[in-house]
């Protein structure tokens, strides 16, 4: 077994490698291989002559290879496969490769293409990625976790595979999003890959396609609940209590009726967050904090009108609402400023079957009594948008054009500069095409989307749509409560994640500029961003206190750069 001599609590100076594999054993390692940039010293002591051809290459050679190899391809399907297959042979060619192409790979290695290879998982399953725990061997789970290899682990990320992107149930295929995750936090904020774990909680699934298919990898079982499904959670919860008492563990993709219960099962006991909620919350918050440098209107005056009233949307409110009672309004005053409308309509204090997170943000039947509507008795967004002016508006439906022409001009007729974002994701469910959004406002709308889409065509020049994505928050709340052992993530840490990405807006400087920094300067901005959640953390008593020297210390000393290390080979013991 190898033994890689990495210290993540001592940082990149002193990384090196000290290992008793050779030969293939060596090259089959994707944390230990380096392929033809072994050294002739290497070759000689690794016993890998006659294994690599003679030529001695430089990290940067391999690079241009594969970017020339990635560039050949004819699919973002391809490019997907390829870059996976690349990262289960040589990691450190893999993230070399994808931090100097961030932008062009980032919608490859995660949104919107990971969705896909969510969907064909199965089909393009290679070489085993993490850990699938199933509820067939669930007593075997303190025992799998207990392997040496796990031994440095500094970030989980879990899903049980129920509701991937706006696709919905894709089972054991939905490893996809925990590996693309992952790949993130290392991309853009350094955390050693060989420190990150993907988990797939495999309690079966509801998609006939997979259960159908003969092919498909995962547990061939309808979906199992209730006790049984909570008994799985919490003998995986446990386990990782015990074997990693400071572990961050981040929970993707649970459907709505899994993901704020178990948050709020285990927020208070572990250091754990969940992404759709808190981290689709932050960057949405920091991102309209940018918009206000734009639209002049103050966080106090804003109304926001939200698509979609699931966890996304609804995470996204409480932190706002957070943010506006500490801008100054009263918690009642900020409650009444928000419009969530889903599948019943608008939602109201009357209604039955609001969920518990839901029913804060419903408004009272009296606010909307003297509303004209189009249909008697719903409220639909349109009506929101005709009747409380809102000055942003959110998409987090999953719903492809939702955001009405009608219901767009009629923000835009109220509004200056409406602020309008459609989240969702992958680009097919958007609720709005930035192009259709720029149209019907005349070039006003201030925007940003969750998926990537082409620059619009504002002055003569090309103006870059900036990407309301995840990847600007969750890999720095991950760094910095990394680096000070927080012992849970609190909803301030959030909202400072999003003051420190607002105070990074280029708008801040430029009101005519983009609201987000572009992603060639992701690591710095992850950088600011775990400063201010590891200051934050300190500030609440959720880690112990340190110097602002001794916490920017810890936070560099957790990120590795994708270069090459010098190996010695040592002893098999």
């Amino acid at each position: 077994m190898s033994t890689l001599n990495y210290d993540p609590n001592h940082g990149q100076a002193s990384y090196h490698v000290e290992t008793a594999s050779s030969g293939y054993e060596l090259l089959n390692d994707p944390l230990l291989n380096k392929g033809t940039a072994f050294t002739e010293a290497e070759r000689d002591a690794f016993d890998l002559h006659g294994l690599l051809p003679p030529h001695v290459a430089e990290l940067d050679y391999q690079v241009q290879r594969r970017l020339a190899a990635f560039h050949g391809l004819g699919s973002d399907l391809q490019r997907y496969v390829f870059l996976r297959g690349l990262q289960d042979s040589n990691e450190t060619l893999f993230y070399a490769l994808l931090t100097r192409n961030i932008e062009e790979m980032m919608p490859i290695v995660y949104t919107p293409t990971v969705g896909l290879g969510c969907q064909l998982f199965s089909h393009v399953f290679r070489k085993p990625r993490g850990l699938f725990l199933s509820i067939p061997h669930q007593d075997l789970i303190p025992r799998i976790l207990s392997h040496p290899r796990y031994d440095r682990i500094n970030a989980i990320v879990v899903s049980d595979g129920e509701r991937i992107l706006g696709l919905g149930d894709q089972g054991a295929g939905g490893m996809g999003i925990p590996i693309g995750k992952l790949s993130l936090y290392t991309a853009c904020a350094g955390l050693h890959p060989g420190t990150t774990l993907p988990v797939l909680l495999d309690v079966g699934t509801d998609n006939s396609d997979h259960l159908r298919d003969p092919l498909y990898i995962g547990w061939q079982h309808e979906r199992v609940r209730g006790s049984a499904y909570d008994d799985l959670v919490s003998t995986f919860v446990e386990a990782v209590r015990k074997r990693w008492p400071h572990v961050l563990l981040h929970w993707e993709d649970f459907a709505i009726g899994n993901a704020n219960r178990l948050l709020a099962r285990y927020r208070q006991s572990l250091c754990t967050f969940n992404d759709d909620i808190q981290g689709t919350a932050a960057i949405a918050v920091g991102t309209l904090l940018c918009a206000i440098n734009v639209t002049g209107v103050p966080l106090t005056e804003q109304r926001v009108a939200v698509l979609g009233a699931g966890s996304a949307g609804t995470g996204i409110c409480a932190l706002l609402l957070r943010a506006m009672v500490e801008a100054g309004l009263s918690e009642q005053r900020a409650r009444e400023c928000f419009y969530l409308v889903d599948r019943p309509g608008l939602l109201l204090a009357s209604m039955n079957g609001l969920q518990p997170f839901q029913a804060p943000f419903a408004q009272a039947p009296g606010r909307v009594a003297g509303w004209k509507l189009k249909t008697p008795g719903r409220i639909d967004l349109e009506d929101v948008v005709t009747n409380a002016h809102p000055t942003v508006l959110i998409g987090t439906s999953g719903q492809a054009h939702a955001f009405t022409e009608r219901a767009v001009r009629a923000m835009a007729k109220n509004v200056k500069r409406p602020v309008i974002f459609p989240l969702s994701n992958p680009t097919e469910r958007s609720e709005a095409r930035p192009v259709e959004l720029d149209a019907w406002t005349e070039g006003r709308a201030v925007i940003a989307t969750g998926s990537p889409f082409p620059p619009l065509k504002r002055g003569g020049r090309e103006f870059r749509i900036d990407q309301n994505n995840n990847a600007y928050v969750y890999p720095g709340i991950g760094l910095g409560a990394i680096a000070v052992r927080a012992r849970r993530i609190s909803d301030g840490m959030f909202l400072a994640a999003a003051n420190a990405i607002a105070a990074q807006s280029p708008a801040k400087r430029d009101p005519g500029a983009n609201l987000l920094p572009p992603l060639v300067d992701i690591r710095k901005l992850s950088f600011q961003v775990a400063l201010a959640v590891a200051r934050q953390a300190q500030k609440e008593g959720c880690a112990d206190t340190l110097s602002e020297e001794q916490t920017a210390a810890a936070i560099r000393a957790k990120i590795w750069e994708p270069v090459y290390a010098l190996y010695r080979r040592i002893a098999r013991k």
